[in-house]
This record gives structure tokens, sequence and C-alpha cells, in this order.
């Protein structure tokens, strides 16, 4: 197979633009002729089933949540990126589209992120139109942040909800589609299987959560904006329903998966606090602009700190660390996540953690200095040049309250501690997947009319994504990228007709579902499906986390094919299948994960190189940073499904050609 990327001619800061003014047309008189199934509605699904039904087609839109607004693009907390300069700090289109390349360890395809940051400052246009409430300045202009990875402040927000404001706008304009009657809303509905009619994405099937009815859904193309595969690890920041089903499946139809090895370990989460837990949660990035990250120097300190025998507030400034700060003075409290993170493990692993938990891994997020600083700028701002010590604390604390309060309110509602007071514990956790579907430069997968959009898809954020990304690539691919390249695509449909349900490939796709139901019903197993997937979890953190080794992938492609093998065997589903199942959905959802995590250890067995989130040890720098080999990793590695065993899978590279951008070591000191 030859992965055609379809990325333009010309300058990278035309190609878009030309790129745009010669694509086909579906005229607006032949537009509700056809159908648009979108699955999944966080950002990206919801504004591309918005803006597909604003265009006259018809659209149908599927969720496993009972609402599109309990996506889990709410979870979001700090901001969205757009190069818009409002503060005037030397910021530009340019200048978006480098950090985000070097930001990404130089693996990503660079026509993608480009056109990213040229259409960055319409999504802030389209939100504010929507009436979504960024924060403003004392001026009523919308107010930016700083974010990591970058000198500039180009990160706009809404206090600590930015993806949830996002998600209501988009929402809205989703709900009043379907108020009009074009699209069609299937809440409590997962997709479990894509249908191919000669070769091309024609429908899908789905699974009623509630009834457990079996749906055939035909359609003229399919967009799949089902997020990211973090829970694979089971501990993750992600809400616990988010899965890889949709995008696996169509995998196995023949979407290539690509660099699944490339996932994002988020520095700034609550630390783990005992072996029952579910799921963790994410302290947003924007709190490093105003909070500094340290341990104590020593390790006794470090030791009494745990053993409740220390307070943080006791630890002198002189015997802390402040290790990013030390590391990398450019950036210091600002650097990308992976490295931050991979800095935070490193002075746990010395025995300077501060959590008292199982691994003893935590470090300080602390306010005080910030209290501080932004105390007296307030106090000076009302006309008091002398305030007292009181008063510096009260304004301060008040100041981080209207920037970051529902975070420290959440934080506090979880931990039981004063933010304002103690200095927040975090470590880093599971976030973010920069792997996903293979698309093209159309975001189009290896199959015809089945489209990726959002984390779903691998296109934009290289080996590490920036903070702010997301939020910004979810809503260009959904506003502002598909609307033209589906409708290139559904050119050719216009006088396809109402395409049957009753073809045989229909038929066929959901008689493997029902028999795949059944086995798992009818399985006398004697373990959960959550015995299985802890075990999953803890095989892929210890040895396709943080930090990567050859022994250890190797071990886990042997050890996950054997658990595959044992969880088919002896996983035990309750229930029938026509009704509300939680487990059987869980069941079909682990299933995906193994598969996907076996897959996720070969392809970082086989980059013999550390980049961004894909970290091998035996490749780095004197220095313990990453290691990159330009000459025989820059590629992007898609995978073809090729049956049950996984091993068996075929690696296809795409080249990355870089002709706008010097490759260069990434460096943040």
């Amino acid at each position: 197979m030859k992965l055609d990327s379809k990325i333009p001619e010309g300058h990278i800061s035309q190609k878009w633009t030309d790129y745009k003014d010669h694509l086909r047309l579906v005229a607006p008189n032949n537009r509700p002729k056809i159908d648009i199934i979108v699955v999944g509605t966080g950002l990206a699904g919801a504004s591309a089933a918005a803006s597909f039904a604003e265009m006259g087609y018809n659209v149908k839109a599927f969720c496993y949540q009972d609402s599109p607004r309990r996506a889990h693009s709410i979870a979001a907390q700090g901001g969205i990126n757009a190069a818009k300069n409002y503060q005037n700090d030397g910021d530009s289109t340019f200048r978006l589209f480098y950090d985000t390349i070097k930001g990404g360890d130089y693996r990503a395809r660079e026509a993608n992120v480009h056109r990213l940051a040229e259409v960055s400052g319409n999504i802030i246009d389209q939100c504010v139109a929507q009436g979504v409430p960024f924060a403003r300045d004392y001026g009523g202009m919308l107010d930016n942040r700083s974010f990591g990875g970058t000198q500039v402040q180009r990160t706009f927000y809404a206090a600590g909800q930015t993806g949830q404001q996002l998600l209501l706008g988009a929402y809205s304009a989703l709900s009043r589609q379907i108020g009009l009657g074009r699209v069609d809303m299937y809440n409590r509905h997962e997709m479990l299987e894509l249908v191919k009619v000669n070769g091309k994405a024609r429908g899908i099937i789905a699974r009623n959560l509630i009834t457990g009815e079996l749906e055939r859904h035909s359609a003229h193309a399919v967009i799949i904006a089902t997020g990211g595969y973090g829970n694979v690890y089971f501990l993750s920041t992600n809400a616990m329903g988010s899965n890889v089903t949709a995008g696996w499946k169509i995998h196995k139809q023949g979407a290539l998966f690509a660099n699944p090895c490339y996932v994002q370990i988020h520095p700034t989460c609550i630390p783990v606090h005992g072996t029952n837990q579910s799921k963790l949660t994410l302290m947003s990035e924007s709190l490093r602009n105003s909070g500094r990250i340290w341990v104590p120097k020593k390790k006794e300190d470090a030791e009494a700190i745990r053993a409740g025998k220390l307070k943080p507030t006791q630890i002198a400034e002189e015997d802390r660390d402040y290790y990013l700060e030390r590391k990398y003075p450019a950036f210091g409290n600002l650097v990308p996540r992976d490295v931050a993170s991979r800095a935070g493990k490193e002075v746990c692993d010395e025995g300077r953690g501060i959590e008292a938990n199982d691994t003893n891994e935590g470090v300080y997020l602390d306010f005080a200095t910030e209290v501080q600083s932004k105390g007296r700028q307030t106090a000076y701002a009302k006309g008091n040049h002398n305030p007292s010590q009181e008063e510096i604390l009260t304004l301060g604390k008040k100041w981080l309250e209207e920037k970051y309060g529902n975070l420290f309110t959440m934080y506090q509602k979880i931990t039981d501690e004063n933010p304002y007071e103690t200095p927040m514990k975090i470590y880093p956790a599971v976030h973010y997947t920069m792997g996903g579907v293979w698309v093209d430069y159309n975001l189009q997968s290896t199959i015809p009319g089945c489209f990726v959009a959002g984390e779903a898809n691998f296109s934009d954020h290289g080996a590490n994504r920036l903070g702010a990304s997301a939020l910004m690539q979810g809503l260009a691919d959904g506003y502002f990228v598909l609307p033209y390249t589906v409708s290139d695509y559904l050119a050719d449909d216009i006088r396809t007709g109402k395409i049957s349900t009753d073809l045989p490939e229909f038929v066929a796709a959901e008689k493997n579902v029902k028999d795949t139901i059944d086995k798992f019903l009818s399985n006398n197993g004697s373990k959960t499906v959550d015995h299985f997937h802890k075990r999953l979890g803890h095989i892929m953190w210890n040895k396709v986390g943080m930090g990567r080794n050859e022994k250890g992938l190797t071990e886990a492609i042997e050890e996950i094919a054997a658990l595959k093998e044992e969880f088919f065997k002896d996983v035990y589903v309750p229930g029938s299948s026509d009704e509300l199942n939680p487990e059987l959905e869980k069941a079909l959802r682990v299933a995906d994960f193994i598969e996907l995590g076996q897959l996720m250890a070969m392809d970082a067995l086989q980059r013999k190189e550390s980049c961004g989130g894909h970290f091998r040890e035996e490749y780095q720098d004197a220095e313990g940073e990453t290691l990159r080999d330009d000459e025989n990793f820059k590629f992007v590695g898609a995978w073809e499904y090729k049956g049950y065993n996984i091993k068996d899978e075929v690696l296809h590279k795409e080249e990355l050609k870089y002709e706008f951008i010097k490759i260069a070591a990434r460096n943040y000191k």
C-alpha cells in the first residue's frame, strides 16, 4: 500500500487557500440528497455535524453519552490557542506553526500544522459569535495567557472551564440544527462496526445502549470523531467511557493506524491515591503560568514530608529545588508537557517525591510567589503603595480565585487540602494521544468516504501536543476543514440516491457484531472485565509508559498477547444483550484496547529513537534529553491490520518532509 498524503504544491502560506479554491462543490439544491454520519459529538464531531447540517446535508450524529454536551471535550480546562497577537508580543501564524512543529519534536506533517495555525484566528471569531464567554481584560478585549512550549501569550480561556464553554457553543449550533430537523441525534448509541460497500464507507452498525437493539444506518460518508485512546492504560485523565472502539473498528476494515506509541503524559495531574482508583483528575496546565514546581533538595526532607513530620511550607526557600527553572531557564515552568513530565519522574526516581502513596511519587505546584506578586500589584493598582503582608495575601488570593477559582475548588474537594495555603501535589499521568487513524490532507482515512477528525486522527501534533492545541484542532477540523474536503468527496454522490440498509454488506456487518456480543455473553468465564483492563493498564504503564526500553517492550508484546487469549477465554459478562448492560459495553471496548495496546508496544519497539512523548531509555543524550534519529525515523509509522494476530500487522511509512522549517535539536534551555 502506497500512502498518498495529498499535500498540495506551493508555498506553505498558500497551500490551503489555493487548494480550497480548486476543490469541487456540491450545489445547495443537491445537498439534501446526501447523508452524512458523524460518530462522536465532542468539539470535532459537534462542530462538523452542525456545519454540515447548516450547509443543507442530512446528518446523523451519534454519541454514547446521554447528551452531546457530556462529551469529554468539557474536561479541557486551560484554553485554546490562536495566533491573534492580541498581546503584541510577536506572535504570528508562522510562530504558532513553528511552536507546534517544534513542540511535536519534528514528527508532525508540516502542511497540516500550518493549516491549523492559519484557521486558528477564525475559530476564536466563530466562538465569540456563538457567545462563548472568553476571559477579557480591563478594557474589554479578549485576554490571553501563556502555555507550555511557547514564549508568547496566545491562549484564550474561560476561567478553568474552556472546553466546557466551547462545547456549549458547538452544542448550541448542533441543537439548532436538531431543532430544524437537519440533524437526527442518536444519544446513548455506540458504533460497533463500519459498513463498506464497493470499498467505500457507506454506513455503520450501532447499538442502542438502552435497549440493546442493533441498528443499521447508511450514509454517503462517515466521519469518526471519537477522541483518543488514553484509557488503554486503565488509569488516565480521560472520562471512564472514553474508548478507541470506533477507530479500531475502521482500522480492522482497512484504515491504517498511525503512530500509536505517541502518548502524552500530562505533568499536572493529582497523584494516584490508591489501587482502587478508576480514573485520575487533571489540573489544568494553565496553573503552570502562576505556580512554581519544586521538590525538596534533600532526600531526608522529602521522607519527612511523606511521613507527615514536615509541611511543605516549613521547607526553606534555599532547600527547595525548582528543577524546571534550574534545568530550563528560558522556559522555566512552561516547558512542554513531555519535558516537564520526564523531569518530574526523574526527581521522584531519586527519592525526592513528596506524596505518601504506594510509589512515593508527587511534586509540588506552589502558588505562594504568585500570591505575593499579584497581591502587591493589585494593591498598587488600588493606590496602596505600602500594603501590609496581610493585605498582600488577601488580594493575591483573590486574584488567583478570579483566574483559577473552579480549579482550586475542584482540587480541594478531591484532596481536602486548601491550595491557597498549601502547595498542590501533582504528578504526571496519561492524558492525550497523538497517534490515531492515519488521514491524508483531506482528513480522509485509507478507506474512501471515511474521514477522521480531532484526537481520533494522528495528523497535527507529532510526538507531543502543546497545551491548548487539542481544542484548536477539534474545532479547526469540524468548522473549517471537513466542510471543504468532505464536500469535494461527495461531489460524486449527487446521483447515488439513498443507500439501502438491506444490502448484503449491512446484513453481514450486523451479524458480525451480533456474533461477537453473543460470544461474550455465552462465555463461562470467572473474571470481570475490569480485572483484565487493570492488568493491561499495569503492563502498559510499566513497560509502554513514560520510560520505554527494548526489554520491557518485547515483554509487553508477549504479555499482552497472552492476556488477550486469557481475556477471551475467562472474561465473565453478566446480563443479556437486549437491555442496558454496562459490563457488555466495557467488554467490547476492552477487547479493542488489548489489541491496540499490543500494537502500541510494537510501534514503540520499532521506533529506535526518543522523540516527544516516546522516550526510549536507550536513546537519550548526556543530560537525559530526547535523542531523535532524523536519518532513520523521520516518518509517520502507519500500521495495516492483517487479522487476529496483531503481530502480523504491516508497517507503512510516510516520509515527513520539512521544506519551510529547519529541523533542529529541541532546546528549551
